[in-house]
């Protein structure tokens, strides 16, 4: 909506354009009043004046009601004939910039396309000649006064279309902008999930360590010194273990240019030894029990494994109030089944505790990879965590269980 559509003041440079449009008008109105029948020029009478001033006042109106400037536009065109003056082209100029600016605000082109025929008619039937036969000269003057409208209409809704398709590119190009934006702060917020939990299974899981070791340092500090420098060395081992493994972590979100430091392969099921004596020097008991044959996992899904059993062997250690857990790993064609239970009363988290993103996170990494996960107290008593992973096919046998 323009500024003359809420009846506010136009702007000085739409004024000046306003004002020029009225002038051009005006100069070919009275220049069309200098045509003679026999195409000599002479100098404008004052008909000429009448109708040009006549057309141009309606001129502006044509911005807040463009179909009434060019009835009124059209209505001094015909009245040209009659007052003495030749009916071409030039002197009709208002009718032909309003039937442009109807044509441009039009709510429909069957609309535009009437009023704009009617117009066109209406001047075809006034420029027919008073007296006289009507000659070939008469005959093409007619076409051309008729057809004017129509060609201003046509030049019109051409434009009309280039701006509608140059808002459709805009507004196409301000979508892609605003899904690249979109995408930019979804891949922003899965990437700082995933960094979240591969902090809170690397914190976790060495904070818990540590803490049992240091309890069992404290416990026999006056009873057992031999065993509580022991502890205290787990513990110093394991904490230098937690900053290696952040540091580790945090190296990867160095900008581009920094200094890379090298890093180790990501620990997968190979690395469930080491894993597990970490558990039992803190004083936890676990057994391992696999059945089938084992084969390479992608490395993605190696990895999930893993943490799952890390992070379950956590709850364990944290929340269970058992020192013993048995880990499973079932071997399947098409999927490995990795359990880990324990029979503490705790179950999976103590009462007084608020509840952790232990299992939401495992359960993310399964979904993650094509597997899923579940958790919940065993009827037997205590906590039961089961993943199902995929395992590639055509890597190596496809015996297993069944």
């Amino acid at each position: 909506m323009t500024a003359t559509d809420t009846g506010l003041p136009l702007p000085r440079t739409a004024r000046w354009r306003e004002a020029a449009v009225v002038a051009a008008a005006c100069v070919l109105c009275l220049l069309g009043g200098t045509i003679q029948v026999d195409d000599t020029l002479t100098a404008p009478p004052a008909a000429a004046y009448l109708v040009a001033l006549a057309s141009c006042a309606v001129l502006p109106v044509r911005r807040r009601a463009p179909l009434a400037a060019l009835a009124g536009t059209t209505a001094v065109g015909v009245l040209v004939q009659p007052l003495g003056l030749l009916l071409t082209p030039p002197i009709v100029a208002p009718a032909l910039i309003a039937a442009y600016a109807w044509v441009l605000t039009a709510p429909t082109e069957r609309r535009a396309a009437g009023a704009v025929s009617l117009a066109g008619a209406a001047l075809l039937l006034a420029t027919a000649p008073l007296t006289g036969d009507l000659s070939w000269k008469d005959a093409g003057r007619m076409g051309v006064v008729g057809a004017s409208p129509l060609v201003a209409g046509v030049v019109a809704q051409a434009v009309r279309h280039r701006r509608a398709y140059l808002a459709a590119v805009e507004e196409r190009a301000a979508r892609a902008e605003e899904s690249r934006e979109a995408e930019a702060r979804r891949r922003v917020a899965e990437e700082r999930v995933r960094i979240a939990r591969e902090l809170h299974d690397l914190v976790a899981h060495q904070i818990t360590l540590a803490n049992a070791q240091a309890q069992v340092a404290a416990q026999f500090f006056d009873t057992r010194p031999d065993q509580s420098r022991t502890s205290l060395r787990d513990v110093v081992a394991t904490t230098g273990q937690a900053l290696d493994e952040l540091r580790a972590t945090v190296g990867l979100l160095r900008q581009t240019g920094d200094t890379a430091e090298p890093a180790e392969p990501a620990p997968g099921l190979a690395r469930l030894p080491e894993l597990l004596d970490t558990f039992r020097r803190a004083g936890l008991e676990v057994a391992v029990r696999q059945e089938g044959t084992a084969r390479p996992l992608l490395p993605g899904v190696d990895l999930t494994a893993y943490r799952i059993v890390q992070e379950a062997l956590t709850n364990v250690a944290k929340h269970a109030r058992t020192g013993r857990a048995r880990i499973a790993l079932t071997w399947h064609r098409d999927r490995v089944t990795v359990t880990v239970a324990d029979d503490g009363p705790g179950g999976g988290g103590a009462p007084e505790r608020p509840p952790g993103y232990g299992l939401i996170g495992m359960r993310e990494r399964a979904t993650a990879v094509g597997g899923d996960l579940s958790a919940g107290r065993r009827p037997e008593g205590g906590f039961l965590v089961t993943a199902r992973l995929p395992v590639p096919r055509g890597s190596g046998d496809d015996g297993g269980a069944a």
